[in-house]
């Protein structure tokens, strides 16, 4: 059964609270880069129960009237067709769907900025599609200099060869479809440009992952760690943090990394020694203030830890991942205490698939098992047949099983099947089975 161990509420609430607060207590505009998913955060949701997934652009709709949002992308991803896992869609059709969600939420959309532009035909009729559908479009450069020569950073060659983006809002909302998207080199840019222009600037990061107020080992931290496990991160205590006050705050390896360099750098355009005193100083994050029960979180981020951990393998037999990233997957797992028999659908796919091999060993040699977990607490499963794949049948007997129909009733007409299966197979020649998406358009 479902329980709740996170307040959706009193995140928003108090997000929004910090952030108009970080906005007030200082000069100047405040450029905010969001790290992770600013919408349909589906990792947040499965390790928080209770969390909101599009509960950060919900906080910022709350604050409309001084926010305005850039888009960044690198141009590399839209060469390469990198794809957002989660939806199986290209970086380039994401910003597209991005507007369109920011958009839904009464949210501005300022421009979108194409970072380390490359002169190539996809990236060209990106920027074409954009600009016929009246969206601002900007194409910064790779950073001259970057990221040791601070001197040619800071200056007309490095931020300065960036055109400045126009902004009017006090709050500019810097994010992008993924991770090196460029939005840090944007937002550092702008600081750049708006204190050429005499105007002073800030800059601030969301990152709701790692969670600094959290144990290093909490399984919430280890979960954003196998999430990012084909990046090596790794969470660390905040060096720079603990030096300035004495405190423990967890932080990860690239921004503790980065911070000298960045730090260096707004010193170099802003011409103060004042400001951050730790990467951790540089956050807004307020999520773990909102959890409400401990331990749910904790049991749901190792149920997470688990989950990462059986994608792994499945990539690794794919040849997607190389085997040193199963292992530190496979290494983190067992350090939250956890195997992947904890989650209760694993050893019921192996038993029912064990089960028809010995039933009937020549037919079902190679038998594909899936199984999946009601929110009740009770397993379905479904194998592969010729008609449809194992999610198919898994999916179609959890239908029968929530909606109290007899498990030996059909609630597909066969002769739909048929029809189907002769099109997949005369027509477009692929295999006859159906996958689950077309078992769906089939329901």
């Amino acid at each position: 059964m479902f329980k709740e161990g996170f307040s959706a509420e009193k995140y928003i609430e108090e997000q929004t609270k910090y952030i108009l607060e970080r906005i007030s207590s200082g000069e100047g505009r405040l450029y905010l880069e969001f790290g992770g998913k600013l919408v349909e955060d589906k990792h947040a949701m499965r390790v928080l129960p209770g969390f909101d997934e599009n509960a950060k652009i919900k906080l910022l709709q709350r604050m409309k009237d001084q926010a305005e949002i850039i888009i960044c992308i690198y141009a590399g991803d839209i060469v390469k067709s990198k794809t957002r896992q989660d939806f199986g869609i290209t970086y380039d059709l994401e910003v597209m769907r991005l507007i369109d969600e920011f958009r839904s939420y009464d949210l501005e959309v300022n421009s979108v900025v194409v970072t380390r532009y490359e002169d190539a035909p996809s990236v060209n009729q990106f920027i074409a599609k954009l600009e016929r559908r009246g969206i601002r479009t900007y194409t910064h450069n790779y950073t001259k200099g970057y990221p040791t020569d601070v001197d040619t950073i800071v200056s007309e060659e490095g931020y300065g060869a960036n055109p400045y983006i126009e902004v009017t809002k006090p709050l500019i909302v810097v994010t992008g479809p993924g991770g090196g998207s460029g939005k840090l080199a944007t937002s550092l840019s702008q600081v750049y440009h708006e204190y050429k222009r005499g105007r002073k600037a800030r800059y601030a990061k969301f990152e709701t992952f790692p969670v600094w107020n959290l144990p290093l080992k909490h399984p919430v931290n280890i979960a954003y760690e196998a999430a990012t496990a084909d990046l090596k991160d790794f969470n660390m205590i905040d060096p720079f943090h603990l030096e300035a006050y004495g405190e423990t705050a967890v932080n990860y390896n690239r921004d503790v990394d980065a911070f000298p360099v960045l730090k260096r750098i707004l010193q170099a355009i802003t011409g103060s020694d004042e400001g951050y005193k730790s990467p951790t100083d540089m956050g807004v994050n307020r999520v773990g203030f909102a959890i409400t029960d401990d331990e749910v979180c904790r049991e749901a981020a190792r149920q997470e830890v688990v989950r990462r951990y059986l994608i792994a393998e499945c990539s690794y037999r794919k040849g997607s991942i190389d085997e040193s990233t199963l292992e530190r997957c496979k290494l983190l797992m067992e350090e939250v205490g956890a195997t992947k028999y904890d989650r209760p659908a694993v050893a019921a796919a192996e038993n029912y698939a064990e089960f028809k091999r010995k039933q009937n060993p020549e037919r079902y040699e190679n038998v594909v098992v899936s199984a999946l977990q009601l929110p009740d607490g009770s397993i379905v499963t479904g194998r592969s047949s010729r008609r449809m794949v194992a999610t198919a049948a898994m999916v179609l007997n959890a239908i029968k099983k929530l909606a109290g129909i007899q498990d030996d009733m059909l609630i597909i007409s066969p002769t739909i099947f048929e029809t189907m299966s002769n099109t997949k197979a005369n027509v477009l020649h692929d295999k006859t089975s159906l996958n689950l998406e077309e078992v769906i358009m089939a329901l």
